[in-house]
């Protein structure tokens, strides 16, 4: 069994690398879709101007470098089992964050929100299992003492 969930976690963890990846090699892509959405609070605005002023990136560039690394990251470490209760619980925040400020699907008709609700279901289950890798945590243990204490 651990060699299952082992060859599970490395496999899951691949979404995170590659994903990260994908958004640090097109960082100027990444920064434009963040702008689409996001706007910067006027509470951290000046600190935004600050980072701006002092990396010669915009907001957006600097989120967008700041995801994918977080995404490597955390796919590695997940990988690795290497503070893997952490990782998963930021990955936790950050998906369900992104889930919300980029799938908006109930703002739309409902035979046109039918791929932007999946992908929201997708990270749903995604964080279903990052729910999973906390609960695990380091080292693994038998079903019966997972699921004896619920």
């Amino acid at each position: 069994m651990p060699a299952f969930v082992t060859f599970g976690r490395i496999l899951f963890a691949v979404l995170f690398i590659y994903t990260g990846a994908t958004k640090l090699l097109d960082i100027p892509g990444t920064a434009e879709m963040i702008a689409s959405k996001i706007t910067v609070p006027d509470i951290v605005a000046t600190y935004a101007q600050q980072a701006e002023q002092a990396t010669g990136k915009t907001t957006p560039q600097l989120l967008a470098i700041a995801v994918g690394a977080l995404e490597i990251i955390a796919g590695l470490m997940i990988a690795l089992n290497f503070g893997a209760r952490f990782f998963a619980m930021l990955l936790i925040v950050y998906v369900a964050v992104a889930t919300v400020l980029f799938y908006d699907f109930w703002n739309q008709a409902p035979p046109d929100n039918g791929k932007v609700l999946v992908d929201a279901l997708k990270n749903l289950s995604i964080i279903g299992a990052l729910f999973m890798i906390m609960g695990y945590g380091r080292a693994t243990r038998p079903a019966e003492a997972a699921y004896g204490d619920v």
